[in-house]
């Protein structure tokens, strides 16, 4: 057959990803918070960009995107049409007022002011200057504050603080070996367990311990409040697998002591800390916003956009000025007006699908927000994106790090959804639902007789939900809810 060359013409369809479309899914499925980042930035890049001052929503859109098109012809204004800033008044030397301020006055009353800490003349204590700091004490400054005010030598000073940043969160020194820090120090081992040992006396005690042994022992050997019970030494030194296991039969045998001893010798380890750095939280805790509320007004349930705090954008009056016999200007302003509406456009979509996807939630999940979480039902996203006729992509983009703040607290828009677990009728009840139930079986327990997972079971099959035993030790996992073993309390 011959080789030849031709033209055809073709149709087809395709989808394509328009940048519009890309900009619109990335709004989708960012955070508030980010989505404030982005808003900020956008308002520093687009000059056409502008906050409005106004009150209302920020999905409000400003009659310049209505007409954006129709702008973007682009026609000169008419002069009455471009506003102006007022002229001020110039203002001679010669005739600047006269100083008329009363220094007497303000000297008085400037002397009066009490400091920080100190009682005010009404009686009233002000706050301490510690009451006004903006973030609390790390760990790390709060040992280096004891490092400076200990006689330590400039080099043991520097071992201090190589050991100091090397402490985990908890407080241990895991990160790093004495033999490795003197390695890194070229010092030697000797000397950086010396440092170690002052630093592990610090406030708070144990800090830097390399075990939960140590830990342990330096609180109980520690020279203030030191305690003197040998068995509590003997239990911690040899016997904390058991203590862990509460086999405390094992260490009555081992350690030649009756029962009710090593109860006592017990409760006083119990009453050591086990982390040392408790108290000093590594980062401050995330405050989470909501994006919508559910609340309940009368008999019924309402759903409302949350726009606190989000940039509520338009479209500046400013930018035909600009236009005027300049092709250039008027070519780059055509341009961030357009990026401009996109913008405001892709925010009002996606503020508008947030609120369909929590009605849609709120219509399958009506118990749960009148009655609570045991009432959750099963919800998968193809129920969601089915009632609100869209994508499953779009449902999950719209829930993910997304929240609302509802009658129950305030819940991730992923919590509504769940697997379904089968009862004894046929119906369904919801994974988190069940997750509910064990931590209240689990609650109500005996503490020196916890309920074993085939316990649990048992009694949640009492109530029709028919679950296997590795299922609620999964979720009893999940929830950080130790086996039965370790829940028991003998005291």
């Amino acid at each position: 057959m011959a080789l030849q060359m031709r033209t055809d013409m073709r149709m087809s369809q395709q989808l394509v990803m328009t940048p519009q479309l890309q900009q619109a899914i990335k709004l989708l499925q960012l955070s508030r918070l980010e989505l404030t980042d982005l808003v900020r930035d956008e308002l520093l890049e687009n000059p056409l960009l502008e906050e409005s001052q106004e009150s209302g929503g920020a999905v409000d859109e400003a009659p310049e995107v209505v007409d954006a098109e129709r702008n973007a012809g682009i026609d000169a204004p008419d002069p009455g049409e471009i506003v102006s800033e007022p002229k001020t008044d110039e203002v001679k030397v010669d005739e600047a007022p006269k100083d008329s301020f009363d220094w007497e006055s303000y000297i008085d009353e400037s002397s009066s002011y009490s400091a920080p800490g100190e009682s005010s003349g009404d009686g009233e204590e002000m706050p301490s200057l510690e009451a006004t700091f903006s973030r609390p004490e790390t760990l790390a400054e709060h040992l280096l504050w004891q490092v400076r005010l200990s006689s330590f030598s400039e080099h043991d000073e520097e071992i201090a603080e190589y050991i100091i940043q090397c402490l985990s969160p908890s407080g241990f020194l895991t990160d790093a070996s004495v033999l490795q820090v003197a390695r890194r120090l070229g010092t030697s081992a000797l000397r950086v367990e010396a440092v170690l040992r002052r630093i592990q006396h610090f406030d708070p005690v144990a800090i830097g311990a390399r075990n939960l042994a140590e830990c342990l022992w330096v609180q109980a050997r520690h020279p203030e409040h030191p305690i003197e019970d040998p068995l509590v030494s003997g239990i911690i030194a040899k016997h904390l697998r058991n203590l862990e296991s509460r086999n405390y039969q094992a260490i009555a045998r081992d350690t030649g002591e009756s029962l009710e001893e090593v109860y006592e010798a017990t409760k006083v380890i119990q009453g050591l800390e086990p982390r040392p750095a408790r108290g000093y939280a590594a980062e401050s805790a995330p405050y989470v916003v909501p994006d919508v509320y559910i609340a309940k007004v009368g008999d019924e349930l309402v759903v409302s956009l949350n726009d606190d705090g989000l940039p509520k954008l338009r479209i500046s009056n400013y930018y035909r000025a600009a236009m005027q016999g300049d092709p250039k200007a008027k070519e780059y302003i055509s341009e961030r007006l357009r990026s401009a509406q996109w913008l405001i456009r892709s925010i009002q979509q996606r503020q508008r699908t947030i609120v369909k996807v929590a009605k849609s939630i709120l219509k399958f999940q009506r118990e749960f927000f009148e009655k609570g979480p045991q009432h959750l039902r099963p919800l998968i996203l193809k129920d969601v994106a089915e009632d609100i006729e869209m994508h499953e992509s779009t449902v999950s983009r719209v829930t993910s790090n997304k929240y609302v703040h509802t009658p129950q607290g305030i819940f991730e828009l992923k919590y509504f959804f769940n697997a379904g677990i089968s009862r004894q009728g046929g119906d369904e009840i919801a994974s988190e639902a069940v997750k509910t139930k064990i931590q209240v079986l689990i609650d109500g327990e005996d503490p020196a007789h916890p309920y074993s997972d085939q316990r649990i079971v048992e009694l949640l099959g009492e109530e029709g939900i028919d679950i296997a035993r590795r299922t609620v030790a999964k979720y009893r996992e999940q929830l950080g809810v130790h086996s039965s073993s370790k829940r028991r309390k003998l005291f």
